[in-house]
């Protein structure tokens, strides 16, 4: 076979080998976001066989609870009617474990489940230890003396008098890990036993003693198996379908997820929406902006400013009332009628009035807001800081000597910040199942477009090339054999001329 012949075949060949990746390419592109969806969906729902479930199950992200207390530095000026100076003490660092039991499947399309919590300290991660004291007002005495501000006299001397003979002040000095996890109290004892299920607690009282080892309440979510528009949505909260600890139904529904995983194929118009019984109520955060995390790119979502704004501020928010200033949540309702507030870290984005009134708190953007990073295309959680922060409305109740004269305050206790990022393995098989492998097929599909395209171009170039040089021939043998002619009739003409004395001859006839 020829040299010509041999092209020829072989443009013909990267022709037909263009066409089929032209063909596949365009077949790609119809078929490959469908197929993208299917499995996408098919590893996010709630479902053994789905790549997440054992991520949902039991969340392999390293979860930390950092937490800061305001160390109150008069409190002796403050129960005389001064302003209180805190020091921000901290952070104390806890690892926090999270593992679901207990896990049901139901027919209607959800999962009951219960998710247990625990801490372990981290030394190399805080800033002091468990056993640093602190001063801070004692939460016991100051709700009591807040319940009984109403009362007759009679039961607030009797109350005053029953403090003395315990020894409570309206402060108490007690170490990180007491305030924390609990500690024996003479008062809740000396409740429970002559007054038995007056208070809630039975052992030990500290602020997160509820939360160590214990679980948040069975919650049942749609598994997205069935109706995928559903996915990951709250239907039940112990059996609730809503709450009854505030005043409107709109505040009162249970909204959202259960704040772990949210509805793949997010846009910028999306919100994150979920219930948090630490909360009592449903949260939504607003899209800020897009990021990009270990390569991974991602949506941030924020908090807006009306998230505690009061109901003259943020209508919709009435129902939380009674309130105080914007930007703190009344969360008594909830927490046994203790007039416990619920806000941003320092008050920051709430009334300046509130930050203004406690010496050494200094509300920053950077420091005190909170975010959550989504993988939009999975609705899966890639990095977050939650930051809040709980505060005590404490202030002198006439007759009950232990509250001096406090001046009314919006007393900051303790914030707080569960932060967690995916990393090591869970971080690498995402990246390659969920977001590797569907960028190659997405831009895969083009990339055979264009190269099938360009291989169709090389036969019509062949052709194209294989006429010019076919016409150029063509053209070149004309072209000689008119040459050709015209020598031949210039020689015959030669040849064929008269003699030169027939010319001289002539002339003189």
């Amino acid at each position: 076979m020829g040299s010509r012949a041999r092209a020829r075949w072989a443009a013909t060949g990267l022709g037909v080998f263009g066409l089929l990746c032209a063909v596949l390419g365009a077949v790609m592109i119809l078929v490959v976001p469908s197929l993208m969806k299917e499995q996408i969906l098919k590893n996010v729902r709630i479902d053994p066989s789905s790549l997440s479930f054992n991520m949902w199950k039991e969340i392999p992200v390293p979860f930390y609870m950092s937490i800061y207390f305001f160390h109150v530095a008069n409190p002796s000026e403050v129960l005389k009617g001064e302003k209180p100076q805190v020091w921000e003490r901290g952070p104390y660092v806890y690892r926090e474990f999270r593992y679901k039991t207990n896990i049901t499947f139901n027919d209607n399309d959800t999962v009951s489940f219960l998710e247990y919590r625990s801490f372990q300290f981290q030394p190399d991660k805080s800033h002091g230890s468990e056993s640093d004291y602190i001063v801070m007002p004692n939460i016991l005495v100051l709700t009591a003396s807040s319940m009984m501000e109403n009362k007759p006299m009679s039961l607030k001397v009797f109350l005053s008098l029953t403090f003395s003979t315990l020894g409570q002040r309206a402060f108490v000095n007690r170490t990180v890990g007491e305030l924390l996890w609990g500690y024996d109290d003479p008062f809740i004892n000396f409740i429970n036993q002559y007054f038995p299920n007056a208070f809630p607690f039975k052992g030990k009282f500290g602020l997160f003693s509820e939360l160590n080892n214990t679980n948040s309440g069975l919650f049942t979510v749609f598994t997205g198996v069935k109706d995928f528009s559903r996915i990951h949505l709250v239907d039940k909260w112990k059996g609730l379908s809503k709450v009854d600890y505030w005043h409107s139904d709109q505040c009162n529904m249970i909204n959202g997820t259960s704040g772990q995983m949210w509805a793949p194929f997010m846009t910028p118009e999306s919100s994150l929406e979920f219930y948090s019984p630490d909360a009592c109520r449903s949260m939504k955060l607003i899209f800020k902006e897009e990021n990009v995390f270990e390569g991974i790119p991602t949506y941030r979502f924020v908090a807006p400013p009306t998230l505690f704004a009061n109901g003259t501020v943020y209508p919709p928010n009435e129902g939380f009332c009674p309130c105080l200033n914007s930007g703190i949540q009344n969360v008594s309702s909830c927490r046994f009628g203790a007039p416990l507030f619920l806000s941003h870290p320092h008050f920051y984005n709430a009334d300046p009035v509130l930050a203004d009134a406690v010496l050494g708190l200094h509300p920053d953007k950077k420091e005190h807001s909170l975010f959550l990073d989504i993988h939009p295309v999975t609705g899966i959680p890639m990095n977050c800081s939650v930051k809040l922060q709980l505060s005590l409305f404490m202030k002198a109740v006439k007759g009950i000597g232990q509250t001096g004269s406090i001046n009314p305050v919006v007393m900051p206790l303790v914030w707080f910040e569960e932060s967690g990022a995916m990393e090591g393995e869970p971080l690498h098989t995402f990246y390659m199942q969920l977001v590797l492998l569907p960028m190659v097929l997405h831009y895969g599909q083009y990339v055979l477009l264009a190269l099938g395209c360009a291989l169709l171009l090389v036969p019509v170039l062949y052709q194209l090339r294989s006429q010019e040089k076919c016409y150029l021939f063509w053209s070149s043998s004309k072209k000689g054999s008119k040459e050709q002619e015209a020598t031949q009739a210039y020689s015959e003409s030669l040849m064929t001329a008269p003699p030169k004395g027939t010319a001289l001859q002539e002339a003189r006839l």
